[in-house]
């Protein structure tokens, strides 16, 4: 399916939804809000100053947390907005398959995502003039983030899919982000254990965020961790043109 896209119909669709976050204020709402939050985040609560080490761990460790709050916000207009307002009738009317439109806006909004990540460059320059940081441990990190935002994304494209309503679209984002950040956490999984077998505790562990996002932003480049992410995004992908196709036929 995936091969059958065409690329300059692809990229007609992602320049078109990137350049429209910028039309509006919302872009520069958010690219603050998400600046401001991560300093706030680093310096205040994670104590970038006073903990004597050269390192971003403060800075990469809540954002899990910025995400999913902040991520929802940009996925909630993506397609609710466009069955809002019915232009969703005129854009698969075109010579789109649902496919490249799925793939188009999402990986506009992924690009975005990732502008405002590499935004927060000042924090990386900030940490080599106090230290001697191992950047090569950084650079995974901005990684694993920003296909930790690409999770998130997915999960957010498929469920304003499912509604024309961005505010029911955003709290039903939140809700699912919240399950998947939550399922490494030993006192949710220790609620599974006496009634369900070992193996699928397991999986469940396996199905968090924060076990991949932690692994990669040690420094650790996993094959299975970037596989999962990968994986992830296309399974919830999926699950949007199958949504948007539902929605068109019925």
């Amino acid at each position: 399916m995936i091969m059958s896209m065409d690329t300059s119909t692809l990229r007609a669709i992602f320049y078109r939804e990137l350049s429209s976050y910028f039309v509006t204020p919302v872009a520069f709402i958010f690219i603050v809000i998400f600046l401001m939050m991560s300093g706030f985040f680093t310096f205040e609560l994670g104590n970038f100053y006073f903990r004597g080490q050269a390192d971003l761990e403060p800075f990469f460790s809540y954002h899990p947390w910025l995400y999913l709050f902040l991520i929802p916000a940009i996925s909630m207009r993506i397609w609710a907005e466009e069955r809002k307002t019915g232009s969703i009738e005129l854009l698969l009317t075109l010579p789109v398959s649902t496919t490249e439109a799925v793939a188009g806006k999402f990986l506009a909004a992924w690009c975005f995502a990732g502008i405002s990540l590499a935004l927060t460059f000042p924090i990386w320059l900030t940490v080599n003039y106090l230290g001697e940081p191992d950047n090569g441990i950084i650079l995974a990190a901005y990684l694993g983030s920003w296909l930790m935002a690409g999770a998130f994304l997915a999960i957010g494209c498929c469920l304003s899919a499912a509604t024309r309503n961005q505010v029911i679209a955003f709290v039903l984002s939140v809700s699912v982000s919240l399950l998947f950040v939550l399922a490494g956490f030993s006192m949710v999984l220790s609620s599974f254990q006496g009634w369900l077998p070992s193996i699928i505790i397991d999986a469940l562990a396996q199905l968090s965020f924060l076990t991949h996002f932690h692994s990669i932003s040690r420094g650790v480049l996993d094959f299975r961790d970037i596989a999962f992410f990968i994986v992830f995004i296309l399974c919830w992908l999926w699950a949007t043109t199958v949504v948007i196709e539902i929605r068109k036929a019925g």
